[in-house]
């Protein structure tokens, strides 16, 4: 398999920082390489996830690099298109540790892409620094001392809105799903809280990915099934294209819930308030939240300009990546480049703080721990201005949003 046509960013995307140590210009190629710390983002630049990964995510890796500021090394960021092709995203990654000397791959977008990476990186013993994929898998039976899943992941999504939505009454659920890992897991997360709560499934249909834009029939059978909820376990613009065609078909005036398993602030953009008013959406960063949220942004948006919307995935680009530039400055430059694993172990043993997500931690199978946040999309009366979309329902504290860590089933962390 070919790299995309439309190719690494290399030139594009990369930032460099430094002179050396203690200010000093390197004295030659060779030495300023083994001084170099090289991050990769392996993203979608033009499919149904550009918008919440895309050069935007390159661009929070960029802005990590800013934040860091000169440490005594030189950090590189490069960036890929991964075309949500699992091939693709394994061919980009293996040029990249081979060719390039990159060390730490950030971001990877899309579940079965960041699943097919995943077992390359052990084996090359690199870094793996997950922003924007969503199986918990990542952490469960395909754990690596290698990775660390940041943002978000599909137990956390399904505890956050299943549990909530069946006590509130929706307790009989259909599942319209992405036929990929991301959505298989995503719908198995859920459809256990449903089940927990004392909701049933009536059942789930699998819808083709990528390519799918009509999902009039799928919505038929969800209808059909006397369901009070239609979890959506998909994401992009299949989530926006289910929910424009729910309210053309005017499933809220039968009665019947959207539950949008996974939503971004850049969908609801699309979508519009007169649309999207009244979703319940699972997120753990959001622009105005706090101070120090706010404070990122304005940063952020200096860099990337004012109509960009910066979702959960973007910041969980820049704060990984800044996690990881400190433990690199903590053991040495020598150190992190050897063992990715021990540069892993660095970061779990190192508390997690920055303005994106505040303070938090690693847990030995890799899952950062930070609270989950559960917002309703305001009404376009409620809203006021550009990206003032959500107000906070409720907060689940770092330690009960994600699945327990002996529940997982993470081989290394038993052993």
């Amino acid at each position: 398999m070919t790299t995309s046509r439309r190719g690494l960013m290399a030139a594009a995307a990369t930032a460099t920082i430094g002179t050396g140590i203690g200010g000093l210009p390197f004295r030659s190629a060779r030495a300023q390489a083994a001084n170099t710390i090289k991050i990769g983002a392996i993203v979608d630049l033009s499919g149904m996830y550009r918008d919440v990964t895309g050069q935007t995510s390159v661009a929070a890796v960029r802005q990590a690099v800013a934040d860091f500021g000169n440490r005594g090394f030189n950090v590189e960021v490069l960036g890929a298109d991964q075309q949500n092709k699992p091939d693709v995203g394994v061919n980009v990654a293996r040029q990249w540790f081979d060719r390039e000397g990159v060390d730490c791959l950030v971001d990877v977008s899309t579940s079965s892409v960041a699943l097919a990476v995943n077992d390359l990186v052990r084996e090359k013993n690199k870094v793996h620094m997950n922003a924007s994929a969503a199986t918990s898998d990542l952490t469960g039976k395909n754990c690596t001392p290698n990775t660390v899943h940041w943002t978000y992941d599909t137990y956390m999504l399904a505890n956050s809105v299943g549990g909530a939505t069946v006590r509130a009454g929706g307790d009989a659920w259909f599942f319209i799903t992405a036929d990929y890992a991301f959505g298989h897991a995503l719908e198995r997360d859920t459809a256990q809280f449903v089940r927990n709560a004392g909701g049933r499934v009536l059942g789930s249909v699998r819808t083709p990915f990528p390519g799918t834009a009509d999902f009039s029939s799928f919505l038929v059978q969800a209808q059909a099934s006397g369901a009070k909820v239609v979890g959506l376990a998909n994401a992009g613009t299949d989530t926006t294209n289910c929910v424009k065609q729910a309210a053309e078909f005017g499933l809220n005036r039968r009665g019947i819930k959207l539950a949008s398993l996974l939503l971004f602030i850049t969908e609801v953009h699309s979508l519009g308030l007169r649309t999207a008013n009244g979703l319940i959406v699972t997120e753990s960063f959001y622009w105005d939240l706090n101070d120090r949220t706010r404070a990122f942004t304005e940063r952020f948006r200096r860099m990337i300009g004012p109509n960009p919307g910066i979702a959960s995935t973007h910041a969980g680009a820049y704060a990984s990546a800044l996690h990881y530039l400190k433990a690199v400055a903590d053991m040495g430059v020598p150190a992190a480049k050897a063992s990715g694993a021990d540069a892993v172990a660095r970061m779990k043993a190192m508390p997690c703080d920055d303005d994106a997500f505040g303070p938090g931690s690693i847990r030995a199978d890799g899952r950062k721990l930070h609270p989950a946040y559960l917002f309703e999309v305001k009404r376009p009366e409620e809203s006021r201005g550009a990206w003032d979309y959500y107000k906070l329902l409720q907060t689940t504290p770092a330690e009960q949003a994600f699945r327990p860590l002996a529940d997982g089933g993470c081989a290394f962390v038993r052993s």
